[in-house]
């Protein structure tokens, strides 16, 4: 399962958290850290995040990342991943620098900083006992897109433009692998340990309660696959006819798109200026790429509530299932 959580007001810095959800255990993401976005969350949810994934490193997407660091610098429980486009490193490291470490001797923390490259992935390792004042190369690893796997969860990166590189996320759960209820019962004999074994790939004889048998003919007599759950983030970006046809594709098979609406419909011309996306445009692309469900956040400060409230109909009269995200507006 994947709960994903905006972070942040309309007009105000936004971000999302989500926690993928396994069933035996969670992988937690923060996608950018926009200012005071943190801060409705526990503390204790904010100290077991597991990655920290930054579009890019504008003030609107990072200034609150000081607040998550302090909680976080000398966290040794868990490792400490933040990701980013080429670049990142040098940035954050002015970030874990901006402190006076008189103690950094006596601390203990690990942080490694990844810069997603085409085809490639750089990495970088602070250390808290140095005062984060090294930035050691920690290794380059090829990546065919897919930057982030865990048992539970598993991320895209997809480069956008904006004046530079903005990395949009894409957010699949593993497939899921189901037992047909019918079709166990007409086998005719109980379920346990053997089922678990057989979900993981048992081959061979198996012994299903004291009697062998094929693990292939039970696989495709019992088992049924469906895709997990997913979600993507595209924020920040110019979304031009050739940017669309070539991003619709990639977002094939997500439920859940979560995208920037920065201007207005009528501003058109002004967000293709600064490389942003209209409320209109994402709902085109979701159109485009058959998504179930939009969520348009990263509204600007300059129009007012009732702009806004006329920007997400006219992105429903292109792709009915748009929205706000819940709690924004009411009656939208």
């Amino acid at each position: 399962m994947l709960r994903v959580q905006v972070l942040g007001e309309p007009g105000g810095d936004n971000a999302l958290f989500v926690t993928a959800d396994g069933g035996q255990g969670l992988t937690r993401l923060l996608l950018d850290c926009g200012g005071r976005t943190v801060d409705v969350l526990p503390l204790g949810e904010v100290q077991q995040i597991d990655h920290l994934l930054f579009s890019h490193l504008h003030m609107d997407h990072v200034a609150g990342f000081d607040a998550f660091f302090r909680v976080n610098f000398e966290r040794t429980a868990r490792e400490n991943h933040l990701w980013g486009p080429p670049g990142a490193a040098r940035i954050l490291s002015h970030r874990f620098r901006g402190f006076w470490w008189n103690h950094a001797p006596d601390l203990r923390g690990t942080w490694f900083v990844h810069e997603v490259g085409e085809g490639a992935v750089q990495s970088f390792r602070f250390e808290a006992q140095e005062a984060f004042e090294v930035q050691h190369a920690a290794g380059r690893r090829p990546h065919d897109g897919v930057i982030l796997s865990t048992p539970q969860v598993s991320v895209q990166a997809v480069p956008l433009r904006h004046q530079g590189v903005s990395l949009g996320f894409i957010l699949r759960e593993p497939e899921r692998v189901n037992v047909n209820a019918a079709a166990l019962a007409a086998l005719g004999v109980p379920g346990g340990r053997w089922l678990a074994q057989l979900k993981a790939g048992a081959t061979g004889p198996l012994d299903v309660n004291g009697v062998l048998h094929d693990a292939a003919e039970l696989r495709a007599r019992l088992l049924q696959s469906e895709a997990g759950e997913s979600a993507a983030y595209f924020t920040d970006f110019l979304l031009d006819d050739a940017e669309a046809q070539r991003l619709a594709p990639l977002l094939r098979g997500v439920q859940t798109l979560y995208v920037e609406a920065q201007y207005a419909p009528a501003d058109a011309a002004l967000a293709a200026r600064h490389h942003h996306t209209t409320a209109v445009q994402g709902a085109a692309l979701a159109r485009a790429a058959g998504v179930q469900a939009l969520v348009l956040l990263h509204v600007s400060r300059r129009y007012d509530p009732p702009a806004w409230q006329a920007m997400v109909r006219a992105a429903q009269e292109v792709f009915p299932a748009a929205r706000f995200p819940d709690g924004w507006f009411r009656g939208t």
